[in-house]
């Protein structure tokens, strides 16, 4: 698999990333076991986890399998932190929260560092100066290689970035990728973010650049009765990608997918990857035969006349009702 180095550090990830928010919930230990050697075995290293993925389940069973099912020098982990769901407030960037949350994620991980620590959510309460603090602090304790922002806009990345380079002198934890929604069904990073982490030097993790499912083509005929949206728990996290705008851009992809004799998810995330100022795609295979079926896709790359056609069929604005 193809390392590609995060923005202009000297960090280098597999150009797929393997996503583990279903671990512990619709993914079993035994099966994440197999998609992680599944994953390694292909040349993948980045693994990407989060201390609310199941309630810290996710990153307890990344700690299991990363000290026993691999060893720990073969994989990039990156986790993160911000969201407090059990707190008084829905997010905490504050020096005393991310931390705490740090050492709980390390524990939970079982190692004592993580190479890429994302700040998962912007935090309008807490001064920029006071979370850049934590991000250093970490640093120079050796818990933290990396540091990386997750769902924040342009501005707020741009605000964060400055900050750092000015107050550190390029000493503490570089600010080096931004982790984001990309994909043919959600190209609003196109519009401030990438120029944004271009002028800054940095990367772009895309999460669900299969359209959170819906550009593997499952959805066409229907609502399978083992997929994602079937799920009660995770309905809503599909349903704004089930509507007349999407459904156009499937049949795109799928028109795409006949022509070159691969299938629907193969140019969906060949689409996403290999985009200008994308480090690293994360997928996020409920089971082995999912992740094989990627894995097996790693060398399709989509001819120009493909790329251009996809991106005038997904170029029209989103409705207001879509997320973003």
């Amino acid at each position: 698999m193809e390392q590609r180095q995060v923005g202009g550090s000297g960090l280098w990830v597999s150009r797929t990333a393997l996503g583990t928010m279903t671990w512990g919930k619709d993914t079993q230990e035994e099966d994440a076991a197999d998609q992680l050697t599944a994953f390694v075995d292909a040349g993948g290293t980045l693994i990407d986890t989060a201390d609310i993925y199941g309630g810290g389940q996710s990153e307890r069973i990344v700690g299991r399998l990363v000290s026993g099912v691999v060893r720990r020098d073969d994989v990039i982990i990156a986790t993160k932190s911000g969201h407090t769901p059990q707190g008084f407030r829905p997010c905490d960037l504050s020096r005393r929260h991310l931390l705490a949350a740090l050492d709980a994620s390390l524990r939970r991980l079982r190692t004592d560092h993580v190479d890429l620590w994302h700040l998962h959510v912007h935090d309008p309460d807490t001064p920029v100066e006071e979370t850049l603090s934590a991000l250093e602090a970490a640093q120079r304790a050796g818990k933290v290689r990396y540091a990386a922002t997750g769902d924040f806009s342009a501005w707020q990345f741009a605000t964060y970035s400055a900050w750092q380079r000015a107050a550190t002198r390029f000493a503490g934890a570089p600010i080096v990728a931004a982790g984001c929604e990309y994909s043919l069904l959600n190209r609003a990073p196109e519009q401030d973010l990438l120029p944004a982490l271009r002028a800054h030097g940095a990367g772009l993790v895309a999460w669900s650049p299969l359209g959170r499912g819906v550009l593997s083509a499952q959805y066409r005929n229907g609502v399978p009765g083992d997929s994602r949206a079937a799920r009660q728990h995770m309905a809503g996290y599909v349903e704004p990608y089930l509507d007349e705008r999407s459904r156009r851009i499937v049949e795109s992809v799928c028109t795409a997918a006949e022509g070159l004799g691969v299938s629907p998810l193969a140019v969906a995330l060949s689409w996403v990857r290999d985009r200008a100022g994308v480090s690293a795609a994360a997928v996020g295979p409920r089971t082995t035969a999912q992740l094989e079926e990627i894995l097996s896709m790693e060398s399709v790359e989509l001819p120009r006349e493909i790329r251009d056609a996809l991106d005038d069929a997904s170029s029209a604005p989103e409705p207001e009702s879509s997320p973003r």
